[in-house]
């Protein structure tokens, strides 16, 4: 695993501890297991951005403290210039920039995503609470859900309930998508 996860996950440990949180607490508010949580904790697995996003709502603190351990500041407007989106490296099947990082109390997660082809039987499909609203920007790609597969072309948009195990692929090389999770 990368820095960027192992300082992620030390993060999330040194926030759990000095809240004196088990991590089988902490678990039973996740979607995931307490065996999951605790692997991530350990630095050696990739971090759904879902599950940070769930960590970051159960301890009151933003997403970018999590993963910058600096806490979002604005509060009136937030202007992030092309290509300055904050980096969240933390899973090998796709690229994410929070593209609203220092904006403190963010009612949704808008990221830019770069998706690469994949094989289907090659992708980790992920559920979480909420809902999310996907924007192709750039190429095209396959998203599945349940046991659907939909073709998302430049300009088109879909909208889900991600509780619903969901994964995706570019058509082409490579995608670019606006994922806003809510």
């Amino acid at each position: 695993m990368n820095e960027n996860i192992r300082e992620i996950a030390r993060r999330l440990k040194e926030i759990r501890d000095l809240s004196d949180v088990t991590t089988e607490e902490l678990s039973e508010q996740l979607t995931i297991s307490r065996e999951e949580y605790e692997r991530i904790e350990t630095g050696t697995v990739d971090i759904p951005i879902s599950v940070l996003c769930e960590i970051a709502e159960y301890y009151r603190i933003g997403v970018t403290e999590l993963l910058t351990g600096e806490a979002a500041k604005l509060t009136v407007y937030s202007v992030v210039r092309k290509n300055r989106g904050i980096s969240v490296e933390r899973t090998k099947d796709y690229n994410y920039k929070n593209l609203a990082y220092d904006f403190a109390n963010r009612k949704v997660e808008p990221l830019l995503v770069t998706v690469d082809h994949k094989e289907k039987k090659d992708l980790h499909p992920n559920s979480h609470h909420g809902q999310e609203f996907h924007y192709c920007v750039e190429g095209s790609f396959v998203f599945y859900i349940d046991d659907h597969e939909i073709v998302i072309n430049e300009g088109d948009s879909l909208y889900f309930n991600s509780e619903h195990p969901h994964a995706m692929s570019a058509v082409g090389e490579r995608a670019r998508i606006l994922v806003i999770v809510i």
